[in-house]
């Protein structure tokens, strides 16, 4: 039986981080990052680039659970609405797959100080640390796993995923 993992969280939470380490400990893994999908130059949101990203990544999610190669497919992306994660699985063969659902959390000060890191390294804009805070609170109603990152390792936080996989 195949795994899947979803695994959200708001935005300099370590999602990437975190599924680069997880798909190097489990075994025949595969990685999808839903912001993969939707790399635009402008980045714009509209109805039909939402809907296209979200096909883009069903489509790249199915192929890799039908691959015989894969036993463990590894995503992650913000997902911070539950229409986000319900969609995505409405469209999924999951059917031989365990689903593992997995919200990244982390405390404010924690999530400013990495997020303005990466805006001091010019790989973010500072409009980020703001909205990134502002979801916190979202990934709390979810029907998912939480788990803490504040003030801990990749493989720490690995391992407890692990645990639910």
């Amino acid at each position: 039986m195949k795994t899947l993992y979803l695994i959200g969280g708001t935005m300099g939470v370590g999602k990437t981080t975190v599924c680069q380490q997880l798909k190097k400990e489990l075994d025949k893994a595969v990685f999808l990052d839903g912001d993969w999908c939707w790399d635009a130059n402008p980045f714009q949101v509209t109805e039909e680039t939402k809907l296209m990203v979200l096909r883009n990544i069903c489509f790249l999610l199915n192929s890799f659970l039908h691959c015989s190669a894969y036993e463990n497919v590894i995503f992650c992306w913000v997902m911070h609405e539950q229409s986000i994660i319900d969609t995505i699985l409405h469209a999924l063969d999951t059917e031989n797959c365990k689903v593992v659902k997995v919200s990244l959390m982390v405390d404010e000060n924690n999530l400013r100080s990495r997020l303005q890191a990466d805006v001091n390294n010019g790989l973010r804009t500072d409009d980020v640390i703001e909205r990134s805070i502002a979801r916190i609170g979202m990934y709390q109603k979810l029907d998912t796993v939480k788990i803490d990152t504040s003030n801990k390792a990749v493989c720490e936080i690995t391992n407890e995923i692990k645990i639910h996989g």
